[in-house]
């Protein structure tokens, strides 16, 4: 290496320095002086030397410890070579969120979503009736419970323009349609008005057109349709668990739940307007030679709406629209040759599914045709909403005249705790109301106290004065409520106390609840004579309902109605399911 070799170099010129001084010495004659300082010169040499071996030796030392680690770094590497590298972990492609207590799972790029929605109403009620004499219809209506509505299924979208829902029922044990079975020419299997079928949403959405700056919705399948502002309000957010009368005889006609639909909405925030062909519910007799019960043919229909939000302040809204549904073709019963349509309700309470007012088989049918008018508004926790509708019932398969009826109801809420209603654009119409306090016994939160009221009217009576007219009755509800919304904090739930009776001047009775940590007490509602006479009535009914000389039942009697409701459930966002 190159060190050794300096070394011996450096030795070999000492070496001959030294030499040359000793002759030197002798050829001069040196004195013990000179020999003195070459021997410190030697010294001085001998330690450089030394020095120099030192370093040189700690210098290869050092090289070799480097190039040990460099051996080791490349054994390492060569050893490692033969296994992949764990690289970064990739991001997830699922998002799970929970929009409106809505368990959601979604991409990440949130094109493709799906959701899980639930709803339950449960129905206490019990009624104070008071049949006018034996021959009185019906002679009693029972207490009991009732799972109004008991909900579940998915919601969801894909390719981000394609939306479809599947919402099954399972409430309604006792509130649905006509039982499928007969002995006799008389239903049997099920209960008056039992359900036949439990879906209550299967369709498909598209929304990837936007016409005029609005949204388009083209959709199609077994539908929850937006006819009537009621309707077209989420069971969730109307004040009462039931609705109007006159608005159910009008969607029962060609619209309503669980009815297979196809037509197309278009909406901007402020305007609405809808139209969609109809055709029969969920559970409708499918069969052409079905003889228990008789075969029929489908039914089909088309209804339209139109509605917008023409004034909106900071606090205060007006909603006003129109609504016009027609039946086509009425259900022909291939076995006995007829076409029939029955126009009925139960009491807007459903504990009980006895109807009170019915126009029972209208034989002869050759379509049908409604046409109502909406309007709603909100000036600060105030909330009002009114419809009325105009029936007409053609009987031209028999050549008779067309029947006409009419109905509406006019209801308000206000918000105790200050909250106010919000507008839905989709539907046209306004959501509930959304707790600024959700309940909490812990947090001291109180959720949201609103009171309600509603009058509501039927009348289908007519041309009574001829053989061919039909009395079917005549209802007159008012409501009162006292509720609680929002146990969860999201308006999921609401507790009411119900009073019914009859006449638009009765002022309703609002009893609040309380509210206890773990349960709900229940105050029973009682009218006396006294409080009666105060309200400037001598008797409270339930409903009239035209007997055969067209005299009002009930009239001699007292019919009173007291009913306690509870609901709650998962508040679908979307559009209202």
């Amino acid at each position: 290496m190159t060190t050794p070799r300096l070394s011996t170099s450096v030795a070999l010129s000492l070496v001959g320095a030294l030499m040359a001084s000793q002759v030197h010495a002798q050829s001069t004659g040196s004195n013990d002086a000179e020999i003195a300082l070459l021997k410190q010169q030697l010294r001085l040499m001998e330690q450089k030397l030394d020095n120099l071996q030192k370093q040189t030796t700690a210098n290869t030392a050092a090289a070799a410890k480097v190039n040990a680690k460099a051996d080791a770094k490349v054994t390492v590497a060569n050893a490692n070579a033969a296994y992949p590298v764990k690289g970064p972990v990739a991001p997830s492609d699922v998002v799970v969120k929970m929009p409106n207590n809505r368990p959601t799972i979604c991409t990440a790029d949130d094109q493709n979503c799906i959701s899980i929605t639930s709803r339950v109403h449960f129905d206490v009620g019990g009624y104070d009736y008071h049949p006018n004499s034996a021959a009185t219809v019906p002679q009693r209506l029972d207490d009991g419970v009732n799972v109004r509505r008991a909900r579940i299924g998915i919601l969801g979208k894909f390719l981000g323009d394609w939306n479809y829902a599947l919402i099954y029922d399972f409430g309604g044990a006792s509130d649905g349609f006509a039982s499928t079975a007969s002995v006799g020419g008389t239903a049997v299997g099920f209960l008056p008005g039992g359900a036949l079928s439990g879906i209550e949403n299967a369709y498909l959405s598209y929304t990837g057109f936007k016409p005029l700056g609005g949204k388009l919705a083209i959709e199609g399948g077994v539908m929850d349709l937006p006819y009537t502002l009621d309707e077209a309000s989420s069971s969730n957010d109307i004040p009462f668990m039931e609705r109007a009368s006159s608005g159910i005889n009008a969607t029962n006609i060609a619209a309503g739940d669980f009815r297979s639909a196809f037509g197309a909405r278009w909406y901007t925030d402020t305007f609405w307007a809808g139209a969609y062909v109809t055709g029969p519910a969920t559970g409708a007799i499918h069969s052409a030679s079905s003889v228990n019960p008789n075969g029929t043919t489908e039914q089909y229909g088309t209804f339209a709406r139109a509605a917008g939000q023409i004034v909106s302040g900071k606090d205060y809204s007006l909603h006003i629209g129109g609504d016009a549904e027609w039946l086509h073709q009425p259900p022909h019963n291939l076995i006995a040759g007829t076409q029939t349509l029955t126009l009925s309700d139960r009491p807007e309470v459903r504990i009980d599914p006895t109807t009170l007012v019915s126009t029972g088989a209208i034989a002869g049918v050759s379509g049908a045709q409604v046409y109502s008018a909406e309007a709603a508004g909100t000036i600060g926790s105030l909330y009002l909403q009114g419809e009325y509708f105009w029936y007409n019932v053609d009987r031209g398969f028999i050549g008779l005249p067309s029947l006409k009826f009419q109905g509406g109801y006019a209801q308000a809420g206000y918000v105790l705790t200050g909250e106010t209603r919000s507008y839905n654009p989709g539907s046209a119409s306004y959501g509930g109301v959304i707790p600024k306090n959700p309940f909490s016994p812990d947090g001291g939160g109180w959720g949201a106290w609103e009171i309600a009221a509603r009058f509501s009217t039927m009348d289908l009576d007519d041309q009574l004065a001829t053989a061919t007219g039909v009395a079917g009755g005549q209802q007159n509800e008012g409501l009162g409520v006292a509720c609680l919304r929002g146990l969860s904090g999201t308006g999921m739930g609401s507790f009411s106390a119900v009073v019914f009776r009859y006449g638009i001047d009765a002022v309703a009775l609002l009893q609040f609840v309380r509210l206890h940590p773990g349960h709900v007490v229940l105050h029973n509602l009682r009218l006396s004579a006294h409080i009666l006479h105060g309200l400037g009535l001598d008797r409270c009914y339930l409903h009239g309902k035209c007997q055969a000389d067209c005299r009002r039942q009930g009239r001699g009697g007292h019919n009173m109605f007291v009913h306690h409701a509870c609901s709650w459930g998962l508040r679908p966002d979307i559009a209202a399911v």
